[in-house]
């Protein structure tokens, strides 16, 4: 297309900016007031910044260095190595163990929070005291870290994976309720009133037309908390709550880099493993779901 036939449609596109300057002069220029706004936020915030550096002695130098000495720290990592084949073996039925407490733990807290994501939704429990209960105890639950709930949990029930599962259950317990909820809040009501239309209870209308709405976002949450719940039962097994993370900090401790780095490795491999694997899932549930639809 030559200039000469790109003219007129300039000169359109032009003479419509035009107009819409002239109609809504606020959204294309700005205002003194709006800038002020925006340029003080940006400053509070780089003040606020240079505060916190001040505040936790940051230093240049002392960052420069620790990166030398991470360079040498993962220089002693190479090659990865077990030592020996029973190690091997150790580590690789540590490593089972974490992925057990991972999905113990994802699935039992996902039990315990449907009902709870049910109570806390406003389309389904319109009282308000209920309402408010159910979702001020979910965050009480969600707002302690795995890593707390882990340390309390090993100390009432002891050192090994048992503690793990029960810090993971606890800590998704809230996770999940909050995420069902929204899910439940989220879902569509055209079906319920369908189903109540014909003739149907207030439970026909969850099961038939709330419940294979919301079933497979549950599922896809489900598979991804178990992808990121190994990687915290990888943390959590270094206070004592059994699994891979054990055996990690004990290497670390003797100054053992070569096996460090060969843990770490088969942290990841299968980690990639598990998200290959949910990613399909995920996927399937999601197209199962929009052709149902």
């Amino acid at each position: 297309m030559t200039a000469n036939a790109l003219h007129p449609v300039v000169a359109e596109a032009r003479a419509r900016e035009a107009e819409l300057r002239t109609r809504y002069p606020a959204v294309f220029t700005a205002s003194l007031g709006h800038r002020v706004k925006v340029v003080g936020t940006l400053a509070a915030f780089a003040a606020l910044l240079l505060f916190g550096l001040v505040q936790l002695e940051f230093s240049l130098p002392k960052m420069l260095f620790g990166l030398g000495k991470l360079a040498e720290f993962l220089w002693r990592m190479i090659p990865p190595s077990t030592g020996s084949w029973a190690k091997f073996l150790i580590y690789l039925h540590a490593l089972a163990e974490t992925v057990a407490i991972a999905f113990l733990g994802v699935m039992a807290a996902a039990l315990l929070a449907f009902p709870f994501g049910f109570l806390a939704a406003k389309n389904v429990i319109p009282n308000a005291i209920v309402h408010f209960l159910s979702r001020r105890f979910l965050d009480t639950i969600r707002g302690v870290d795995e890593l707390i709930w882990a340390l309390i949990w090993v100390s009432v029930v002891g050192l090994g994976p048992f503690a793990g599962v029960l810090a993971l259950v606890t800590a998704n317990f809230g996770t999940f309720g909050k995420l069902f909820s929204e899910a439940v809040e989220a879902a569509d009501r055209k079906a319920v009133e369908g189903v109540a239309s014909v003739g149907g209870s207030r439970l026909d209308g969850m099961r038939f037309g709330l419940l294979p709405q919301i079933l497979p976002v549950i599922g896809s949450q489900v598979l991804y908390y178990f992808e990121s719940n190994t990687r915290s039962a990888t943390i959590i097994g270094i206070v004592g709550a059994g699994g891979i993370g054990l055996h990690l900090a004990e290497q670390i401790r003797v100054l053992e880099y070569q096996h460090v780095s060969a843990l770490i490795l088969m942290i990841l491999l299968t980690v990639v493993a598990i998200d290959l694997v949910s990613t399909r899932l995920r996927h399937a549930l999601i197209g199962d779901s929009a052709s149902r639809r």
